[in-house]
């Protein structure tokens, strides 16, 4: 596939890296010489310096013959107006744009048609990691969750700590815990690292396990990782934007919500939009250690740092910590500010670039893939894919799971068939229409599991035929 990518900053760089090695021809577009040049020392693509919503630009990058153009600048104006170009001058099939701003998202039903502005699929960041925050809030304990097949199984990350009754035991040993559980433990990380799993390794205390469950085992699990928090009732949100507004409008009915913003205008602005509801509005430095014990941040069971400044929402959840808030979640742009919180400083930090990655690649890969999620900012991925074919054109239906011949770093986590979750062992038998999650650690081997789980050629003739 011949994909144009606008912008290589943040999430342009890091679309490039999941998908070079994936059989694409991908042209990066970007202003700036060195950043481009430091992308092309890395991969094998083509590189074009231009402004992305100029005509030749897009000419340069062979515009006339793509198949996928996604927006990703810092400019909500820059990325519509390219996709306008894409579709009115070069008929480029799928345009994919990142939107920002609150207002053209607000309006989206209206402004992003083929009549209007023609869009096809819209990243909104902003929204993304609202709604994984939500989900957090839902499980206290888990440091990352994500939802597959159309939210009936889970796959979540939860630190390993002595109280847990699976701690210091091996992972067979879990079936004493989870009787008739839908759950599976998919992959430890060590200190950071990867480690080998098989039936008889040891779950250390400091281990983080990444594990599969139906939505309603997903604390279950959690409680033979660590002792089982309570669930969250106060919490306390650190920033006026979208963010902010959009999080605690979502979750005011069932928590005790304080929200802290610095700008007196904002804050009157949010406080009279909240009037009738239970939020509290502070105009406040999230920083000020007087305004915090106040406020009674010693009480806090959350504080959830989500302004526009990475630095604000590292110090004000540091600080609420340090004067007694049990937890603490961070909005972090940079991933270098990720790499130096890993020592525990911080009880989980999500990143908007993960967020907006995973929904590219769930919009950009095909072959039977419907979801995408990066997880551990990036070093991994869940991957659901739905199996089409039968026994003669495939590969993987009806085989037994024992006999595949997945690619290295690749396992099969669960399948969802019809009503039913499972599961597999090395007996369960793949069927068509089966949803398959996977969990990849080596993400440059995907390209092999697309070819293992997509139907032969011959599949799609047959059906010709067949109609006929």
């Amino acid at each position: 596939m011949k994909i144009i990518i606008l912008g290589a900053g943040q999430v342009g760089s890091g679309l490039v890296e999941y998908l070079v090695n994936e059989n694409n021809e991908i042209t990066l577009v970007d202003q700036n010489y060195e950043r481009l040049q430091l992308i092309k020392n890395r991969f094998d693509i083509k590189v074009v310096q231009g402004y992305a919503s100029y005509p030749a630009t897009l000419r340069n990058a062979d515009a006339d013959n793509a198949d996928l153009l996604v927006a990703v600048t810092d400019s909500d104006e820059i990325n519509m107006l390219a996709c306008q170009l894409g579709y009115s001058l070069f008929k480029i099939p799928q345009k994919i744009a990142r939107i920002l701003n609150h207002d053209y998202l607000s309006e989206k039903d209206l402004l992003f048609t083929d009549n209007a502005i023609p869009v096809d699929n819209i990243i909104a960041p902003e929204n993304l990691v609202m709604q994984e925050i939500v989900k957090l809030i839902e499980y206290p304990g888990v440091t990352q969750l994500t939802e597959f097949a159309d939210g009936r199984l889970c796959m979540a990350s939860v630190k390993a700590y002595y109280g847990g009754s699976i701690v210091g035991s091996s992972v067979n040993n879990l079936s004493k815990y989870i009787s008739n559980a839908i759950i599976k433990i998919v992959a430890i990380y060590r200190q950071d690292k990867l480690i080998n799993l098989n039936p008889n390794t040891v779950i250390e205390a400091g281990d983080e396990v990444y594990f599969i469950a139906a939505k309603g085992h997903v604390r279950l699990m959690t409680s033979t990782l660590q002792k089982l928090e309570p669930p969250y009732r106060r919490i306390m949100i650190v920033g006026g934007g979208n963010i902010a507004r959009n999080l605690a409008l979502n979750i005011c009915k069932k928590y005790s919500v304080k929200l802290i913003e610095t700008n007196s205008k904002n804050a009157a602005s949010l406080a009279d939009e909240f009037d009738k509801t239970s939020v509290e509005v502070f105009c406040s430095d999230p920083s000020d250690q007087n305004f915090l014990t106040e406020e009674h941040v010693d009480m806090m069971d959350l504080v959830i740092s989500v302004t526009d400044n990475d630095e604000t929402n590292i110090m004000s959840a540091l600080l609420a910590k340090k004067q007694g808030a049990k937890k603490a979640i961070v909005l972090i742009q940079k991933y270098a500010y990720i790499n130096l919180l890993s020592n525990n400083a911080i009880d989980i930090y999500i990143s908007p670039g993960d967020a907006t990655i995973s929904a590219l690649l769930t919009n950009i890969r095909r072959n039977g893939i419907i979801n995408v999620k990066t997880l551990k900012h990036g070093l991994a991925e869940g991957l659901e894919i739905k199996l089409s074919g039968d026994y003669s054109h495939s590969n993987v239906i009806g085989r037994y799971v024992k006999d595949l011949k997945l690619p290295q770093g690749i396992s099969i986590c669960a399948v969802a068939r019809e009503n039913e979750m499972l599961i597999p062992d090395d007996k369960t038998t793949l069927q068509a229409n089966d949803t398959v999650v996977f969990f990849v650690s080596e993400k440059k081997n995907i390209r092999e599991l697309i070819k293992l789980t997509s139907p032969k050629a011959t599949f799609f003739s047959a059906l010709s035929s067949k109609a006929n």
